[in-house]
């Protein structure tokens, strides 16, 4: 407390005497507890965004994950937020810690409720933690020894990385070259097969790289190699789930990214698509709420259709309230197609839909987004039956 002390001091212009005295940190508590997990440079952060603004705390997050710091987190989660700290195991794994790293986290430190957790980076679970929990990452050189969480004082020669890449271009998938021809279809099989050559990592999964071809061609920009998400077999999940009429209704934010949804995809494989946005119901409700009328869309296609792929390509209000919704088990979507654009809460709208494991999600990260883009995501999953030939 003594910078606010300080702060009161000179803003009063008071000559009150300060005496600050030495203090033990909470996450010196808990590294004693674990075992020696600071033997090397380390920092703290905190994911309170209550004071600071949450572009700021992920810059540090990015920073202390490549500057492979050992990293203490404090403010970890609370009731309004709890998908923070999802978005700080992601980015320091995308950052290249090991899943492997060990993670401590320590409960009420020092108290008779006192608990003591010794994990892994991959298999730390964010829902285990609450306010009252001190978080502690290994970096490159941290181990677990006999229950003892350490870091040890020197570093060492890193693996060589070349003979790993090296194995894994080779890996590189090919597709069938026996393809039909026609005018349109000709020029976009093309232009599929010239984005496919200019990835700078083709050893990805068919499922992935079948969304990320679309979202290229569409946007002319090879960014999307970092900024497309998808779960695991998400793409695939979804067009099954069409196919066996699970998925009958999707829902767009705007009318915009509805337009960009294949009509005679939709005609075949017999899905609905429906935009609440000009629906007389949204201005009531957005005007007795006091919401956006892309809230009040999704809270009535919730209820109408709490079970549809939702598709978010220009509201992150929209997209928030889903995530809210979903929360409070009012809505349970087949899937997530999340890609708004802007400037403002867009990343941490992303952000939200994350931990929603159970739920097949497609998500553009960052700032870059669209209904165009939303809409062609939604077009790679009804056609996903053409991905193995490359038939777009």
């Amino acid at each position: 407390m003594t910078p606010l002390i300080y702060e009161m001091k000179r803003e009063r212009n008071s000559d009150v005497e300060i005496v600050s005295l030495p203090g033990i940190s909470a996450f010196q508590k808990a590294a004693s507890l674990l075992g020696a997990p600071v033997g090397h440079d380390f920092c703290v952060i905190s994911l309170s965004d209550l004071m600071t603004p949450w572009e700021r705390i992920e810059k540090r997050i990015i920073a202390a994950a490549s500057a492979d710091f050992v990293t203490a987190v404090y403010n970890p989660k609370s009731e309004g937020c709890y998908w923070q700290l999802y978005r700080l195991k992601e980015l320091f794994l995308r950052e290249g810690r090991a899943p492997e790293t060990p993670v401590g986290y320590v409960r009420q430190a020092g108290r008779p409720e006192q608990e003591v957790h010794i994990t892994t980076l991959e298999g730390f679970n964010p829902e285990e933690v609450d306010m009252f929990t001190v978080i502690l990452i290994g970096n490159s050189q941290s181990y677990e020894w006999n229950g003892a969480f350490i870091t040890p004082r020197g570093y060492y020669i890193m693996e060589n990385e070349a003979m790993q890449n090296s194995a894994a271009n080779s890996q590189l998938s090919t597709l069938n070259s026996q393809l039909p021809k026609g005018v349109g279809q000709d020029i976009m099989i093309r232009s599929f097969r010239t984005i496919e050559k200019e990835l700078k990592n083709r050893n990805i999964s068919l499922d992935h790289k079948w969304a990320l071809l679309h979202a290229i061609h569409t946007t002319a920009d090879f960014e999307m190699e970092n900024l497309l998400r998808t779960d695991e077999g998400a793409v695939a999940n979804l067009y099954q789930q069409v196919i066996e009429g699970r998925i009958k209704t999707i829902v767009t934010d705007v009318t915009m990214a509805a337009s960009g949804i294949r009509k005679g995809a939709l005609e075949r494989l017999g899905v609905e698509v429906k935009c609440y946005l000009g629906d007389p119901r949204t201005g009531v409700i957005a005007t007795e709420k006091g919401i956006t009328r892309t809230q009040a869309g999704i809270r009535l296609a919730v209820e109408e259709h709490p079970d549809a792929l939702f598709v978010f390509g220009n509201a992150l209000t929209a997209l928030m309230e889903l995530c809210d919704l979903i929360r409070k088990e009012k809505a349970r979507p087949a899937g997530v197609v999340a890609a708004p654009v802007g400037f403002v809460h867009v990343q941490e709208s992303k952000h939200m839909v994350k931990p929603f494991t159970q739920i097949s999600k497609i998500i553009v990260e960052g700032r870059k987004g669209g209904s165009n883009l939303a809409a062609t995501l939604v077009n790679a999953v009804l056609c996903y039956n053409d991905a193995e030939r490359l038939q777009p």
